[in-house]
């Protein structure tokens, strides 16, 4: 595991409180976004079931000089809740992200995202390389690791997979919807516990309101019914290799996101750090000055020129 060191230390400031959502209408739909800071563009993507708050904490540590900007992805946050499974395929999520930037006349910018939104930084990345600097995946699957997903699936079933029974429950049609409602602080205290320490209580309160909004457990769950759909895609990624300089932050505590899910990623980037934090699978919340101070010794805060 790599550490923070004390000059990197010196080079931040706990003054980086996102802002309150903001609302942005694009041609895609109408999204909210938070951010803070100036200087270099630093997109940062969430997962489920979060929203941009994710990032709340971790933003208390950034360095000067880095401009986040945090979306709320459709279906989730207080971006519009979609109907219609078609618009959370994960190349559909990244457009919309693209679409967000373009219209706040963001080129150039570098990226991270965690769980999901690593899934929608890595399809950021494949439609528009020229313009993402650098590239950040949290605890998910690096999409063209074909090999290493495989390694993965054996072993999930080899061991009967039972962890990843949400994922099933979700993808049944019409299941989130019945049950969920009314449930959201037992449904959402069920994941988000933290493996070293735990989510902090604002947080969990922001996606309890957050999937309290009407369409919402339908729009969360529609990001694994379209998974299947998504991997197939995915296998034709092989070969493919990302060329711009990488970094993978992985909370080696995970009990979905297994360390085989590292396996043959070096051969998937031209230029890849890999660092481990001990932490389960939401590390940026529940370790977010040690996360940050990965992401501030890898990003740069230097302005990208447009």
């Amino acid at each position: 595991m790599q550490t923070v060191h004390e000059s990197q230390k010196q080079r931040t400031a706990p003054l980086m409180f996102l802002s309150d959502p903001k609302t942005l209408t694009t041609p895609r739909g109408t999204f909210t976004y938070r951010d803070a800071g100036s200087g270099a563009p630093l997109v940062m993507i969430h997962g489920w079931p979060e929203s941009s708050y994710s990032w709340e904490h971790i933003g208390r540590h950034l360095k000067i000089g880095l401009h986040v900007i945090a979306p709320d992805l459709r279906g989730l946050g207080d971006s519009e809740r979609t109907v219609g499974e078609a618009h959370y395929h994960k190349a559909e999520l990244a457009q919309d992200v693209i679409s967000m930037l373009d219209d706040l006349g963001i080129q150039k910018f570098q990226l991270v995202g965690h769980d999901w939104g690593g899934i929608v930084a890595q399809e950021v990345a494949l439609a528009i390389p020229e313009r993402v600097t650098r590239l950040g995946i949290m605890n998910i699957a690096v999409i063209n690791n074909l090999k290493g997903n495989m390694e993965v699936v054996n072993k999930v079933r080899s061991s009967g997979g039972a962890i990843y029974w949400y994922q099933h429950f979700q993808q049944v049609p019409g299941m989130a919807e019945a049950m969920i409602p009314g449930n959201e602080k037992i449904w959402l205290r069920y994941f988000m516990r933290g493996a070293e320490h735990p989510i902090p209580e604002d947080s969990l309160a922001e996606y309890v309101r957050m999937y309290s909004i009407p369409g919402t457990p339908g729009a969360a769950a529609n990001y694994y019914r379209t998974f299947n759909n998504d991997a197939k895609r995915w296998a034709t990624l092989t070969g493919h290799v990302w060329p711009m300089p990488s970094i993978y932050i992985y909370g080696n505590r995970d009990k979905v996101i297994i360390p085989e899910y590292l396996n043959h990623i070096e051969s998937c980037f031209e230029d890849v750090q890999v660092v481990q934090v001990k932490a389960g699978h939401f590390l940026h919340e529940e370790k977010p000055e040690e996360v940050a101070g990965h992401i501030n010794g890898f990003f740069e805060s230097t302005p990208a020129v447009k």
